[in-house]
């Protein structure tokens, strides 16, 4: 009991240092003018999020340093068992895999399109071989809700729980090819995130209809 009190105090004085926080207050990077966003009121364009411009899954927990990110193109938004979420879905040869099997929680921010070379960055590199967040520029900042971070230069994060995986297998696949994308078989495994919070600029919200 005393432990989830001293959690929600620290959440609580999170939120407030984050909501007294101008757009342009920070040494490191250009912090985005995002504000919280009701569920009910995300709007994207979940085509073009995904396929073309592309986001950021990030997996860990920040204040013990120990995370990892990765360009996913792959995924989708919506609502399931009552709850809105994120499906992602990460090769097991990818290190970010780690990440997504030892914690609980990830996030998934969207960029603009000025940052589309550190999106390649991240996509292309492995973060085993060094700290290509720093090599991409981008920024990490503590998230409100869940242990994974998201960044100062996202205009959209969706901070998520895990409450689902599977694995996808090669004899369920309808369309033949499907299989093609897979010369090594290296078979995704699937995750659904519940989204316990996210935060956006303007153009993210949509307006509350009465």
């Amino acid at each position: 009991c005393s432990t989830y009190l001293f959690a929600s105090q620290s959440w609580r004085l999170r939120a407030r240092r984050l909501e007294q926080l101008g757009p342009m207050e920070t040494t490191k990077g250009t912090r985005m003018n995002r504000s919280p966003i009701p569920i009910d009121n995300l709007l994207v364009k979940p085509m073009y999020l995904w396929d073309t411009q592309h986001l950021v899954l990030t997996s860990g927990d920040f204040a013990q340093d120990s995370y990892n990110a990765m360009t996913v193109g792959w995924g989708s938004l919506g609502v399931m068992w009552g709850r809105p979420f994120v499906q992602v879905v990460v090769r097991p040869v990818r290190y970010t895999y780690e990440f997504m099997e030892r914690y609980d929680t990830f996030t998934v921010c969207a960029f603009p399109a000025r940052r589309a070379k550190a999106l390649n960055l991240l996509g292309s590199k492995s973060g085993r071989e060094g700290d290509k967040i720093a090599e991409a520029g981008l920024h990490l900042v503590a998230s409100l809700k869940v242990a994974a971070p998201s960044y100062v230069e996202a205009e959209l994060a969706l901070e998520c729980r895990k409450i689902y995986w599977d694995d996808m297998e090669r004899g369920r696949f309808l369309d033949a090819g499907i299989e093609a994308k897979y010369p090594r078989k290296d078979y995704h495994r699937i995750y659904y995130g519940e989204i316990v919070a996210a935060f956006g600029v303007a153009r993210y919200k949509a307006k509350a209809v009465s």
